[in-house]
């Protein structure tokens, strides 16, 4: 509940407390944490305190007579914003040449505001200038309060005659105190996505980038992981999560100093980047996403959670589409009647929508295959020769909806659009072109460019206004990165990695401006594009091309310490060896779809099918709203096992899968402790998605308190024969 907003505002408003003679202290709160600011003798701000909140605020003044850094330069260490070039020796949040060429720039304390946005939020303001040049840097700290979490970001004016060119220009610089550090980031690649690696920090600089350009996560993506004084755990320690909200190049520096604090650089990569910044025009960085925990890294994820369904995915509280798609079923080979005969199949099965994927377009270069047509967004008249329309009201007869696969930045060579329009593909002069997936990319610097993609999207609706889905891909990254538009212009390729993803959230805010409810999924060849900045305009994305179930329930395990389960698009497909009932049951963890052949399914197959369509419709609040609670790591057991609490602590879904088979395990060896129930409730547990005449081997009639649940705990019995196990529990009264 939120607290008096009387109180509220004594507590989280700014306060701004001179100790000394001009001495600034500036606070910024959360339920649990306080960040403390303030200004030494030179008028530098700088980090003094990150960490959880202190009940008696009168002590705040005591902070900085505990520092024993004495070094005569201890203060460049804790710069809130660090600049580059005038007194600081260590790596800079900003980096500017002046419009004279002077590299150096200082930045003084100049003032600070706050706005209390509603009774959760409140934004703080610090405004930063370099003496002599005037240039501002204004730093914005945006408090969640209840959510613990903190979004950052900067804007930087030029306010010199000339124009400065920004060499580097981070979204925030975090200053961490600990004895120790330990950093989990991802790496992975096409099918590999989300990897975890955990590693302590020591001296020097780690860095996490990305220069892809599109399809920017492919390798690593801008989200982490750091623990305090000890390596992660789930329920204990201080856990600090971290992203940024950008869909282009990043760079994260983790700068351990002399002494054994974290300096935490974040934002877009200047990599090729040096941008100019004409007279009085203002530079704004992407949003750095952090939240800190006291109790390990699960109460950090229902954080995040929590922050990104209520403030930052778009409908992140609203209803989801359960769907069939053609990929798997098909791929680019099917006609009118074939997929006519799907929609039926998606009716028997009982889902909402049938998602049309990749090869529906392009009659001059046909799309048969991956090498042609992209850019020629017309039905293909050999394969669809009443064209979508008729299509979409054949699924509405059918009785579900119809939804379409859509790659718009991208262009095949041989394609009428390359031929048209050399001038909007990305490549470099003089040089031979470079293909990703037989594929270049769209310049979306470019204003015409953002025309047409905006234009594809919008004939499509215009024309088949019932159409009731997009799936969104991007498969290439960005070779050849040159923008003919910048330089028929007369204009620095600096800007064209960042123009470029300005120009496509242009596009996304045009579609949603006006199809603001159509749903749309983030797809990019798997997870190459996550990032909550797309995610104000998609409702799901897509992890991994990757659905073999075993290898899902790994990569969901990773994913869902950042984005919750509403947003993540899980698909029962013929990947892997497992069971339909595995298959299933891993996939019903986030938004539920298929992409199998439903006529190939035998008869207790779809029996089963159906049966596990209700009970996700009946469970899907729970999972997509509810509470994530991690209960058994896959990476450091046999299995897996995770729960959802919806928020009265009356029901709850849990989760139990069989992830090592390398000897016979005869039954779970040991109960499962759930968390997040009421200990004071009683609760019956009850195991669903069973095959029909298949018994469960659990005591559906017990009943249970809570208490019991998480302390002794509750043995899914997972074993060779029954290598997934989903049980409901619902309060007794």
């Amino acid at each position: 509940m939120i607290r008096n907003s009387i109180l509220w505002v004594c507590l989280a408003f700014i306060s701004t407390i001179t100790w000394a003679q001009k001495t600034t202290t500036i606070t910024v709160e959360t339920l649990s944490n306080t960040v403390v600011f303030q200004t030494d003798a030179q008028s530098h701000l700088r980090t003094i305190y990150f960490g959880k909140r202190l009940k008696n605020k009168e002590e705040l003044a005591l902070i900085e007579t505990q520092n024993n850094q004495r070094d005569v330069n201890a203060g460049i260490y804790n710069s809130i914003y660090t600049p580059s070039g005038s007194w600081n020796m260590l790596e800079p949040a900003l980096h500017i040449v002046h419009a004279d060429g002077n590299t150096s720039t200082d930045l003084i304390y100049e003032s600070s505001t706050s706005q209390k946005e509603n009774e959760n939020v409140i934004l703080t303001t610090i405004v930063l200038k370099d003496p002599v040049y005037q240039t501002e840097a204004k730093i914005f700290l945006k408090a969640y309060y209840q959510e613990d979490v903190i979004e950052q970001w900067t804007e930087i004016k030029n306010t010199e005659k000339g124009a400065i060119t920004l060499q580097k220009y981070a979204s925030a610089n975090l200053y961490l105190n600990s004895q120790k550090f330990y950093l989990t980031n991802y790496l992975g690649a096409w099918g590999r996505e989300m990897r975890p690696e955990e590693v302590a920090l020591t001296g020097g600089i780690k860095v996490l980038d990305s220069k892809l350009g599109t399809r920017t996560n492919l390798y690593e993506p801008p989200t982490f992981m750091l623990s305090f004084n000890k390596p992660s755990e789930e329920d204990q320690g201080d856990i600090l999560l971290g992203t940024l909200g950008w869909s282009g190049n990043f760079k994260i520096d983790f700068e351990v100093d002399s002494y054994h604090n974290l300096r935490v650089i974040a934002g877009i990569n200047p990599h090729a980047s040096a941008y100019p910044l004409a007279s009085n025009m203002v530079f704004k960085t992407p949003s750095f996403i952090y939240t800190l925990s006291h109790q390990g890294k699960g109460l950090a994820s229902r954080n995040l959670h929590r922050w990104a369904r209520k403030y930052r995915i778009l409908d992140g509280t609203g209803d989801r589409l359960t769907l069939l798609n053609n990929w798997e079923a098909t791929y680019f080979d099917f006609d009118q009647q074939k997929l006519t005969n799907l929609f039926k199949d998606g009716k028997k099965l009982g889902v909402d929508l049938f998602l049309l994927d990749d090869g529906w377009f392009a009659n001059k270069y046909p799309r048969n295959d991956d090498t042609a047509g992209l850019g020629d967004w017309e039905e293909n008249r050999k394969k669809l020769p009443d064209g979508l329309g008729y299509l979409i009201k054949e699924a509405q007869k059918t009785g579900i909806k119809f939804g379409i696969w859509l790659e718009p930045e991208m262009v095949n060579p041989r394609s009428e659009l390359y031929e048209k329009h050399p001038d909007w593909v990305l490549k470099q002069p003089q040089r031979p072109e470079h293909y990703f997936r037989n594929q270049l990319v769209l310049d979306l610097a470019n204003p015409k460019v953002q025309d047409y993609v905006f234009g594809v999207v919008d004939h499509l609706f215009t024309k088949n206004p019932a159409l009731a889905f997009i799936k969104w891909d991007c498969n290439a990254v960005t070779f050849n990165a040159h923008s003919t538009y910048l330089q028929t212009k007369g204009e620095s390729q600096g800007k064209f990695y960042v123009e470029y993803v300005k120009g496509l959230y242009s596009v996304l805010e045009r579609i949603r401006a006006k199809y603001p409810k159509v749903p749309m999924m983030l797809c990019s060849g798997g997870g190459g594009r996550v990032d909550y900045e797309a995610l104000k305009y998609f409702t799901e994305f897509w992890p991994s091309d990757n659905t073999e179930p075993l290898e899902r329930i790994f990569i969901q395990w990773n994913y869902s310490h950042y984005f919750p389960a509403i947003a993540t698009c899980n698909h029962v497909t013929d990947w892997g060896k497992q069971p339909l009932k595995f298959r299933t049951d891993v996939a019903m963890m986030g938004k539920l779809g298929f992409d199998i052949v439903v006529e190939h399914l035998n008869k207790d197959e779809l029996a089963f099918g159906q049966k596990a369509l209700e009970n996700y419709q009946k469970l899907k609040s729970i999972i997509w709203y509810g509470d994530q609670y991690r209960l058994v790591d896959p990476y450091k057991n046999d299995v897996a096992s995770l729960m959802y609490v919806d928020e009265n602590q009356s029901k709850a879904v849990m989760f139990n899968y069989l992830v090592s088979n390398r000897f016979e395990l005869t039954a779970t060896p040991r109960p499962i402790q759930m968390k997040g129930l009421n200990p004071n409730k009683r609760y019956k547990v009850e195991e669903i998605n069973l095959f029909a005449n298949t018994a469960s081997t659990l005591n559906n009639s017990l009943i249970f308190s809570g208490d019991f649940l998480m302390t002794v705990g509750y043995n899914p019995e997972v074993n060779d024969k029954r290598t997934s196990v989903i049980l409901t529990i619902d309060e007794v009264k």
